[in-house]
């Protein structure tokens, strides 16, 4: 009899082990059995293929913009200014600004495509405008007027003296624009001189030799994103005259900050060339000038 009862014992338990463990499997598949809804098509099917944003701050360009890069428009690139385009292409900034209609100049997006070089009718000297010619009046027979006797008085003179326009006021002094002030960017001297192909000067020194800003002004570009100028700064002193600073082994300044004439902004190098130098330009109006015409004699 004992026996017996610890056999149906046995079996009692080993039936609920087995219930148990039934139970924990069917409750793991519920919750790892994923839920469906049939009722609605996929998210990809309603709402169309998804679409990156483009031409925002941060962001890679769009795919294959650069393709057409050369039909005399220029993809903005990470770190672009609108002056560093400009001086790039050498242009003015402003007529880049002029060009792509940009109220803001200082506003331009990663992925955008500027225009860097003149309209067809602007780079001819074409100017495109309406003019209304007024219909042509039927030609008229008439004798001719006799010659007026010598010392005869004739209707045009009394007749344009009274009509005669009041002379003008005289014109005031004229305002003249604030001068600028240049020094030297580097105390080396000039190994390499304007033209022929180069639109700065070079000037020779050794690695770590302080640039200094030849004249007062904003730092519009810090970086090095130009090829061929390595770690460049570039300074915009008024409306019409920025300068470049090329070469350097470090920049000490950032964009958007003011610097005074002789204040220290970058480090003499050789990013992008052979031997230490400093390649420094001026423009004028986006066109590059003798530096020469401007800096002190030595």
């Amino acid at each position: 009899m004992k026996q017996t009862s610890k056999r149906l014992v046995r079996k009692l338990i080993a039936l609920m082990g087995l219930a148990i463990s039934l139970g924990a499997c069917t409750l793991r598949s519920v919750r790892e059995a994923p839920i469906v809804d049939k009722s609605r098509p996929p998210a990809s099917a309603a709402s169309g293929p998804t679409v990156k944003p483009s031409g925002t701050a941060g962001t890679a360009a769009p795919a294959g913009v650069e393709r057409s890069a050369s039909d005399g428009t220029y993809v903005v690139q990470r770190g672009d200014t609108l002056y560093s385009i400009a001086l790039a292409f050498g242009q003015d900034y402003r007529d880049l600004a002029r060009w792509n209609q940009l109220d803001d100049p200082s506003r331009i997006t990663v992925g955008q495509r500027l225009r860097v070089v003149p309209p067809s009718a602007e780079a001819a000297g074409v100017v495109v405008g309406v003019v209304k010619v007024a219909p042509t009046a039927p030609a008229e027979e008439r004798p001719l007027d006799p010659v007026p006797a010598a010392g005869a008085a004739t209707s045009a003179g009394p007749a344009a003296e009274t009509s005669a326009k009041p002379a003008l006021p005289p014109a005031g002094p004229a305002v003249a624009e604030p001068v600028l002030l240049w020094q030297w960017p580097a105390a080396g001297k000039v190994i390499e001189s304007f033209g022929d192909g180069r639109k700065g000067i070079g000037i020779a020194g050794n690695e770590g030799d302080p640039v200094v800003a030849a004249s007062d002004g904003e730092v519009v570009y810090a970086g090095n994103g130009l090829r061929g100028y390595g770690n460049l700064v570039i300074l915009k002193h008024s409306d019409d005259f920025i300068s470049a600073y090329a070469h350097n082994r470090a920049i000490l300044v950032k964009q958007g900050q003011t610097v005074k004439r002789g204040q220290k902004i970058a480090e003499l190098g050789k990013t992008d060339t052979t031997v230490p130098k400093l390649h420094f330009e001026i423009r004028q109006r986006g066109k590059p000038v003798d530096p020469l015409r401007y800096l002190p004699p030595r």
